[in-house]
């Protein structure tokens, strides 16, 4: 079934330029989908067609967007997610996550129904992304069959952000191992 017009891609390139720009002068606070409209020269409905929030159309300029795809399979279960780790630290240590990021959370938190959109727009899809990690580690033996992919993604995620917003910004270079371990030995160990 088609739905209307597919999608520019022009449009989505010049709303993440714009976004990125106008975060890098004057913040995430006064950023506004008006300013964005204007800067990238597309109309607010075209911004609303794709995102029903500035922090929905930041995130996926700044951070990712709603199609992810798990780290290759490595072998092994804290191979997986050591490397899963190390995308998560690039991806929330980039410029211009790190400017917008601490605003965006304030907004999620403030507003209800916004956190419940982008927890089924963003975080249902981190989480099922670690649930194929989980999975691969349950065929191979390595767990058993009762991991929880919300509490390892939540140990994985908050681990890495109190570190880069919290913690003096740098997370230690054997972050990713030494998490990839931690959150590893917590999981459902093979029956």
């Amino acid at each position: 079934m088609n739905r209307g017009r597919p999608r520019d891609g022009k449009v989505d390139e010049a709303v993440s330029a714009a976004v990125r720009e106008i975060l890098d002068e004057v913040g995430y606070q006064q950023l506004s989908i008006d300013r964005v409209a204007a800067r990238a020269g597309v109309g607010k409905a075209g911004i609303y067609r794709r995102w029903r929030s500035k922090a929905e159309m930041v995130f996926v300029a700044v951070v990712h967007g709603t199609e992810i795809a798990p780290p290759a399979d490595l072998g092994g279960l804290r191979a997986d997610l050591t490397a899963l780790v190390e995308q998560i630290i690039v991806l929330l240590s980039a410029p211009h996550a790190r400017k917008a990021l601490p605003g965006l959370i304030a907004d999620i938190a403030a507003d209800p129904e916004l956190a419940t959109r982008f927890a089924g727009t963003f975080i249902d899809r981190q989480q099922n992304v670690l649930a194929r990690i989980l999975e691969r580690a349950t065929h191979r033996g390595e767990i058993g069959s009762g991991s929880d992919p919300v509490l390892a993604h939540a140990q994985l995620l908050g681990t890495v952000f109190v570190h880069l917003f919290m913690l003096g910004g740098t997370p230690p270079s054997d972050l990713p191992r030494r998490l990839a371990d931690a959150v590893a030995a917590g999981l459902d160990t093979p029956e």
